[in-house]
Formats: structure tokens, sequence, C-alpha cells
């Protein structure tokens, strides 16, 4: 099989992911708008196909828009502050059936000419689907259990008890990013704010083993500080927003929080949240000095890592606790880099040095490099195996309340 075969395979397949995401949403129920700030979610259902419409069929192939209105309209999302939500009545969108229709004929036109589309920009449309795989998974979330079908979800609520240790790093070399890709004879893509590599010197410092727990993050709240976004309260009793609905706090999952809410409970522990070169110390680092591809080690192939070393692409659509996958720790012994929830940073999102944004995307990173961003390292159980690369970085806004992102803390 070609790799142009294997990565049209690859959308075909993160073709059928989303279209299950959207099919657990009930019929009536996709003009809500789980989260404030975000688009309705009718805004989702068309936005993958015009996505992949504007930046192949017409940018890269020069095809005459079919529906230009459904073009512009489904375009952009929209990241405004928290608390700054959009005003737009559902009246103002179009039908399912509207919708559905431009899906099919973009889908039909685009694999027609896809063999002759620019394979950058076919990693773009499918990483771009599977980026958006996760974030309606977590609209998903935040969506009322009475509208959405949501499919037998077995929880995995309490593994070994943790020992909140914190582990000796020694200082050594990282490197970030990575070289800007050329085409199918470099080791595979990366967005434009992965470029380019260079090296950090990261003294020495202490991270913890796990994830900063639920129950290390109560100890906080019984001092005074606000709960977590996932925490609900029933009488005396917490529980966490699970997809299937409330369950009694599983107090050794990794607490989901905002950056402020962390940076609040690292300082308030006497610590602080690890920068990005510090988190690739930590994460693929080695006491010789080596760099390893993901923190258990190497994939073994030129495909994305399979196996049981944690809790991401898809495995679940709730945390496990952080002693469940000891497999995935990284060579210095610390736990769950990788998968299990997203880990802020101390590390405002901005380029690396020799940055230059794709040309026929100029708008993907750029826009986000105004220090209220932060940069999130390692990977969520709805991410998928495909982003886990070590080059890559997320990013969300320092309140942002709703993305699966915990942290752990460390010792400078």
């Amino acid at each position: 099989m070609t790799p142009r075969t294997t990565l049209i395979r690859a959308l075909t397949e993160a073709r059928a992911h989303s279209d299950a995401l959207f099919a657990m949403v009930r019929p009536d129920s996709l003009y809500e708008r789980p989260i404030p700030e975000r688009h309705r979610m009718i805004f989702y259902l068309g936005h993958l196909e015009a996505f992949d419409w504007n930046q192949i069929g017409q940018g890269a192939l020069g095809r005459s828009p079919f529906h230009a209105t459904f073009d512009r309209l489904f375009a952009f999302g929209i990241d405004p502050p928290v608390g700054q939500a959009p005003s737009d009545p559902s009246s103002d969108w179009p039908s399912v059936e509207e919708v559905h229709r431009y899906n099919t004929r973009v889908r039909r036109t685009l694999d027609e000419a896809l063999n002759h589309a620019p394979e950058p920009m076919v990693h773009v449309a499918l990483e771009h689907r599977l980026m958006h795989a996760e974030t309606f998974a977590y609209i998903l979330h935040h969506l009322s259990p009475d509208r959405k079908r949501v499919p037998p979800i077995p929880l995995q609520l309490a593994g070994p008890v943790p020992d909140h240790a914190m582990i000796d790093i020694p200082g050594g070399t990282v490197t970030l990013g990575r070289s800007p890709w050329v085409g199918s004879d470099h080791d595979g893509f990366g967005w434009d704010n992965e470029s380019d590599a260079h090296e950090v010197s990261v003294p020495s410092f202490a991270i913890s083993k796990y994830k900063v727990t639920n129950g290390q993050y109560f100890a906080f709240v019984r001092t005074g500080a606000e709960p977590p976004p996932f925490w609900t309260k029933r009488g005396d009793q917490w529980f966490w927003r699970t997809m299937a609905g409330p369950v009694p706090l599983p107090l050794d999952w990794p607490v989901y929080v905002t950056h402020r809410e962390a940076e609040a409970y690292a300082k308030w522990a006497g610590k602080s949240l690890p920068t990005e070169a510090q988190f690739h110390r930590a994460a693929y680092g080695t006491p010789s000095g080596e760099e390893r591809s993901y923190p258990w080690g190497e994939s073994g192939s030129d495909e994305p890592p399979d196996g049981p070393q944690g809790n991401f692409d898809f495995r679940h659509w709730d945390p496990i606790p952080v002693t469940a996958s000891p497999k995935g720790d990284s060579a210095f012994g610390v736990s769950q880099l990788v998968g299990n929830g997203w880990e802020w940073t101390s590390t405002a999102f901005q380029p690396f040095p020799g940055f230059q944004p794709f040309a026929f995307y100029p708008g993907y990173s750029a826009p986000f490099f105004d220090g209220a961003h932060y940069v999130l390292k390692g990977a969520s159980p709805r991410t998928a195996a495909r982003l886990l690369r070590r080059s890559f970085r997320n990013w969300f806004r320092p309140n942002y309340p709703y993305v699966y992102a915990g942290f752990r803390c460390v010792e400078n």
C-alpha cells in the first residue's frame, strides 16, 4: 500500500469516527449549544466538510464552489474569552438535511480528486478532523444525557493506591519541535508551530510521578478553592460528570482543571507547573541523554503506537486511575505523561525560532501567539494516536474550563 493510499484510508476512517460522534446527538438537539462560548453543534456538522472543501477543493485544486454560502458559514470556529457567548438564534442556521446534502456532495467531489491533492493538505484535513473529534467529544460531554445516545460505558473507578512521590530528573538537553515537513521523504507531518527543531538545556528538577488527582485537589477545595469544572455536588457528596452522567467522585482519577486552577493549586502546594521543556525532559528524556519518541520507548513501526501504554486514541470516554497504566512510564519512572488528560504547562504558546506559517493555512497558529494561551502536552482519552508525536503542541486560554486537561507539579 502506498503512503498516499494509507493516508486516504486514514481520512476515510476519521470520517467514520466523526460521523459516529454526530450520530450520538439526538436529531432535535443539534441546535443546542452545550458550551456557551462555542458554536451550536450544527456548525460542527458542516465545518469538517467545509474545511476540507475550502482547503483542498477550492484552495489546492481550484474547483468552483457549488454552495459558497455554506463554504463561508462553516469555515471558521470561534475562540472567544470565557463568558463572551455568541448570540445567534438557532433560526440563523440551515436545516440538518441541507447540511447533510452539502457534506455528501463535498465528500463525493473530493474523493474523486484526493489522489491529485497536495499531500500536506490531506494531512491537514486528516489531523484537523481528528482534533475536532476530541473537541466534539468534550462538547458532547457537556450535553445533557437526555439529549444524546451514549453507548454502554464501562468505568475503571479504582486502581492501586498512588504513592504521590516526586521523581528527580537530572539536567539535560531536550529537542523541542521538529524539522519542517518537506514531503514523504521526511519522518512525518507536523504543524507549523512544531517547527523548527531546536535544543534547550534543562537544569535538574523534580516532578510528581502522577498527575494531580481528584483526591489531592479535594484537600485544596476544602481550604476554600473553587471546585473543578467536572465536579458537581449533591447534598454533601461530590460527583464527577462522566460522559454518561455523574458518578461518585473517583479520588484516584486525574483532576481536570483550568490553567489558572492548576497554577493556584501548585502555588498552594509550594510548587509550580512544569515548563514545556521540563515536560519533554521528564517524558522523552533518558538517563543516558538520548530522547525517545514516546515515554515508553519506540513504536517499533512507522505507524502510531498501540498497545497497553495508556488512555488515549479513543480508548475511553473518561479518565482511568493515575496508576492504571504503568507500562506507559517514562525512562525516569514518571507515569501517564501521554494519555489520561492533557497537561498544562507554564509556557505561553509562542512560535519556535524559525517559525514559518503554512502558506496555505496561515491562520492556524499565528493568531494565538498572543500571550493569552498556554501550551498543553501529552494527550487525553479522546486524542488520536496520530497526534501523540513528541513535537505536537496543544494550547488553550488559561480559564477555559471544558477541555480534558490536568497537570502535575515540579520543584526547581
